[in-house]
């Protein structure tokens, strides 16, 4: 198998670091907020890897965490705590506001069929943890104290080390890119960042360290959950491109500094998600919700879109392209996904032949091939739509396939589309709801037709199709019979 290495800058063959065993971190959600369309994409990107991997027999330890304090307003070392701002709105406790934000992001979640992690640490119950790692850094000295808040000395560890390795950055860059902030004047230079912050005395969230009552930086979760979990070195940090500078630089500077070697071997990030070409943002209006996905509330949709639509949408490209939403994008993405249901249940339908007229190609192979290629999700789409051209040939009667071809066809199916990468046959909005009595009702419905046509009862036959229809199904006539699906 071949990744991504953000590190490298290429394509690397897949080694764990422990045979048989994966180890892998994948940064989660500040959780002030509901999860949106730029949350799904590194969900769904690295839920398909966790996927993979299990389905080539590696034992994953996937841990996704929560930040729940850290993440300030302004910039990484400036500004009010997100979720403090928010409770301090709402007149909440912080803890309230990350349950409520976190149960929401679970739920969406759910709605894009996304395996739930292994692991999914919060940073406030990590606060020891984060204490120790800069205590580490700072007996290595790599950190200095400054008015009760304690700062990463970049520009000793870049003489040491090279601060920059995962972005191509270096130091000089990293300095002339730094506005000015507020309580710049504790730093040595601009270019280091927070590892504990003295907490103000109208700040919330605080907890004691030898330092003062403050809180930790954001960069120092990740480094310090990811290493209670996963060892002081493991296999595969992943999140989005946004993140690859400041914090996963920072991230590899932190366990550096603390531990004398590199944490992770293999970084990898999915790029970014766009709306009609422009970044997404609450200041542009053009910030759309799951919800407001799944209930087509927003002024920008022009209707609603299942969460398995959302999920094609953003597996049809490759995780390191740019996707760019728009509604035509969508609608063109719900009919694709359609089409590859009503294969595969035309697939389910299909009556085995004795002989095959058609030499079935090892539709399997070529899918494992694409995922192995850097998880290829594009052409796992292309491989299963070409089969679904000869689902469609048998189904019309121009060709057939026998029992094992069929079967053959049915364990690609499952294998790939369903369980790797994570589609689900359902029309509900992501509810899981049991089809099988609707298929049962319309079933006969149809049946009843079929008789009322033999019997050249016109008007029971094109009544029933007609309340059907209204009612949001489609059905077509065949050479067996009638096939039927819901709109």
């Amino acid at each position: 198998m071949l990744i991504y290495n953000t590190l490298t800058r290429q394509k690397e063959r897949f080694v764990p670091l422990h045979e048989g065993k994966v180890g892998m971190y994948v940064c989660g959600p500040t959780v002030y907020g509901d999860p949106h369309l730029g949350h799904a994409r590194p969900s769904i990107t690295f839920d398909v890897l966790f996927r993979y991997l299990k389905k080539l027999g590696y034992k994953v330890r996937y841990v996704r965490n929560i930040t729940d304090v850290g993440h300030l307003e302004h910039d990484a070392d400036d500004g009010e705590d997100k979720i403090a701002k928010k409770a301090r709105l709402e007149q909440l406790e912080p803890m309230e506001v990350a349950q409520y934000y976190t149960n929401r992001y679970h739920k969406a979640m759910d709605a894009l069929n996304v395996l739930p992690p292994s692991i999914e640490p919060h940073a406030t119950g990590h606060i020891i943890e984060q204490e120790e790692l800069v205590k580490e850094i700072f007996a290595n000295g790599y950190a200095y104290e400054s008015n009760g808040s304690v700062y990463f000395d970049v520009e000793k560890y870049d003489h040491d080390h090279h601060y920059g390795v995962l972005s191509g950055r270096n130091l000089a860059e990293v300095k002339n890119a730094r506005r000015e902030l507020d309580g710049v004047g504790e730093k040595r230079n601009q270019a280091d960042f927070a590892l504990w912050k003295k907490a103000q005395p109208e700040h919330i969230m605080r907890w004691p360290s030898p330092w003062s009552d403050g809180f930790p930086g954001w960069h120092c979760e990740c480094t310090a959950m990811g290493r209670k979990y996963l060892g002081a070195q493991f296999d595969i940090h992943g999140g989005g491109m946004d993140l690859v500078f400041p914090h996963h630089e920072c991230e590899i500077a932190q366990a550096v500094a603390s531990q004398g070697k590199p944490m992770v071997r293999y970084w990898m990030h999915n790029n970014m998600i766009t709306i009609n070409g422009k970044k997404m943002g609450k200041s542009l209006g053009n910030f759309i919700t799951l919800e407001e996905f799944f209930k087509g509330t927003h002024p920008l949709l022009e209707q609603p879109y299942s969460p398995m639509t959302v999920r094609f949408f953003i597996l049809q490209a490759h995780y390191r392209g740019t996707v760019d939403f728009s509604n035509e994008a969508l609608k063109a993405a719900e009919k694709a996904y359609e089409r590859m249901m009503d294969g595969w249940h035309r697939l389910c339908e299909l009556k085995p032949a004795e002989a095959s007229s058609l030499a079935v190609e090892d539709f399997g192979k070529r899918c494992a091939e694409a995922m192995d290629d850097d998880l290829n999700t594009p052409v796992v789409i292309a491989t299963l739509f070409d089969a679904c051209k000869l689902i469609n040939q048998a189904n019309d009667g121009s060709a057939c396939l026998t029992a094992e071809q069929i079967s053959e066809l049915k364990s690609v199916f499952q294998t790939y589309l369903f369980d790797v990468l994570g589609l689900r046959d359902d029309f509900s909005g992501g509810e899981n709801v049991d089809l099988e009595p609707y298929r049962k009702a319309v079933d006969l419905l149809l049946e009843i037709r079929k008789n009322a046509k033999s019997a050249k009862d016109w008007t029971t036959s094109d009544l029933i199709r007609n309340r059907l229809n209204e009612a949001g199904f489609d059905v077509k006539d065949t050479k067996d019979g009638f096939e039927w699906k819901v709109r």
